[in-house]
């Protein structure tokens, strides 16, 4: 049966006019599990997400590379676009709680089309991120288990193309089967490696503070180290911000699973704000701990060194934590797996509510009856990866290589057009408090522009052949073919869809006039 959406036991007359604005915002509810995350669970899910530990072993040392002993400073200021952004979720999902985020949020405020291609880059960005994932899973499970055999032949069968493949699908396959059952399987899961990987990272920071001034090279602390503008050239800040906006991608997930959240309109903003502050806390510290036991130089254990800077916890990890140094390999591997499994979650769910909308096709919208979740989605998502992964490893590790560098593109495309949507939908509003103003205007405007000068930077810098792997193609450099390739591949598959569900492109299915229609069993 169809019938208008009605909120059931309101806490307040404040929150039921606010529930009462969301369903006048046309979104629909897709049959997923309600109720079924609090404000832990989603704060989990969102840290998860974002893989701390993972991306600090691979990013410490390039960023090190680029800005030097203002690498604390630089994680600032990467954190303080996604904060800007981070409102802009929040005040949107406050007026359209729908697992559809951006996708949704950019249809109602700028049109089918602009949302069909932010809907695309979450998705795109999505699949790349899951297949770095499973290979980096996949690489530092080898390494664990030729650590704890004590055999070089064990670790190198991470570095065979057919056993590495294999062991990819295999990780991919469990994390997508692990999304499959549900949103309560996937909430206990992360509990257990979330916890594993923050308490590791903790006694790696404790143990590296204490060992501070034991080798050549280390560096001690300085307030200068938190001044963006002492980075020697604009030039290596912007490389170095590009690599700081990629460690706290992912925080929104948690926004996906707001349909599935103890009150949906609030929980997940909140959520999203704790995920912030967990993830910008553990980086600096983290930082600071790192610079003052191996300083940046580059040779022996120095964060600069070219040799170890794409895995400096290997590097680190016996030195600073001695016989306990096999534990940071567990937790890079937590790191990555439990990022693996809830990287499902965003993608899963925006291609659940572009079908639910008539913007893929319908196949897509079937949710479970037992588990409650988005399976045909799930399942896609999971295919998808694999085959992505599998293709770009056969083809060339290059390209594989220049795709992960072509994320940041879609990254900062999607946020960017989520900002800007938060201010354009809201913009009747804005002068009729300070608070609208500055929460549903200002700071996502900021965000949004931030990132915009963050996209047309890399984009020139892309152009580049010296960009990525060094690779190009009649002299235009493969990172910047393979992320405007990308987009305009979303480009090209919009056309197809809109000739299939003429519907949704017209603007009759998801318009801010239309009232919410809830399908209810």
């Amino acid at each position: 049966m169809v019938q208008l959406h009605t909120p059931t036991r309101p806490r307040s007359a404040e929150q039921s006019a606010e529930q009462g604005a969301a369903r006048s915002e046309g979104v629909t509810a897709k049959g997923l599990s309600g109720n079924s995350v609090g404000l832990l669970g989603s704060a989990v899910i969102g840290l998860s997400t974002v893989a701390p530990v993972y991306c600090l072993t691979s990013t410490l040392g390039p960023t090190a590379g680029e800005v030097g002993l203002q690498m604390p400073a630089v994680f600032l200021a990467g954190f303080l676009p996604m904060l800007l952004v981070a409102f802009a979720y929040r005040e949107l999902n406050r007026a359209m709680p729908d697992c559809g985020t951006s996708f949704t949020w950019t249809v109602k405020a700028f049109g089918p089309r602009i949302g069909w291609m932010c809907g695309w880059g979450l998705v795109i960005a999505t699949i790349i991120v899951l297949s770095n994932l499973a290979g980096v899973a996949t690489s530092f499970l080898y390494l664990l288990l030729g650590d704890i055999t004590g055999s070089e032949r064990v670790a190198a069968i991470g570095d065979e193309t057919v056993p590495h493949v294999l062991t990819v699908l295999a990780l991919v396959a469990v994390a997508t089967a692990v999304s499959y059952r549900g949103i309560t399987t996937t909430k206990w899961f992360q509990y257990a490696l979330v916890g594993l990987q923050m308490a590791v990272l903790a006694g790696f920071v404790v143990m590296a503070f204490a060992k501070s001034g034991d080798v050549s090279g280390t560096a001690h602390f300085s307030w200068t180290w938190m001044d963006p503008f002492s980075v020697t050239s604009f030039a290596a800040f912007t490389a170095g911000l590009s690599l700081s906006i990629f460690m706290y991608w992912g925080w929104d997930a948690c926004l996906t699973v707001n349909e599935e959240t103890r009150g949906s309109d609030r929980t997940p903003g909140r959520a999203a704000l704790i995920s912030m502050v967990v993830l910008v806390g553990s980086y600096l510290v983290t930082a600071v701990a790192a610079q003052m036991y191996a300083g940046v130089g580059d040779r022996g254990v120095g964060l600069g060194n070219p040799e170890t800077n794409d895995n400096v916890f290997a590097a680190l990890a016996e030195p600073v934590m001695g016989p306990f140094g096999v534990l940071l390999f567990v937790a890079v591997l937590a790191s990555a797996a439990a990022s693996l499994q809830t990287t499902f979650l965003p993608v899963a769910r925006t291609v659940l509510a572009m079908s639910t909308y008539g913007a893929m096709p319908a196949s897509f919208a079937r949710v479970h009856p037992r588990f409650r979740t988005p399976g045909r989605a799930t399942v896609a998502a999971g295919v998808a990866t694999g085959v992505f992964y599998t293709v770009m490893t056969v083809l060339s590790k290059n390209v594989l290589v220049d795709t992960i560098y072509a994320l940041g593109l879609m990254i900062c495309f999607y946020y960017a057009l989520t900002a800007f949507a938060c201010a354009w939908y809201f913009r009747r509003d804005l002068l009729r408090d300070v608070r609208g103003f500055v929460y549903k205007g200002l700071l996502p405007v900021l965000g949004g522009g931030l990132l915009t000068a963050v996209f047309a930077k890399t984009l020139i810098d892309m152009w580049n052949p010296a960009y990525g792997s060094g690779s190009a193609v009649f002299g235009i450099g493969s990172v910047f073919l393979i992320g405007v390739g990308l987009l305009l591949l979303g480009a090209v598959l919009m056309v197809l869809m809109s000739r299939r569900s003429p519907a949704f492109f017209r603007g009759d299915v998801l318009t801010r006039e239309t009232p919410a229609l809830v399908v209810e069993e």
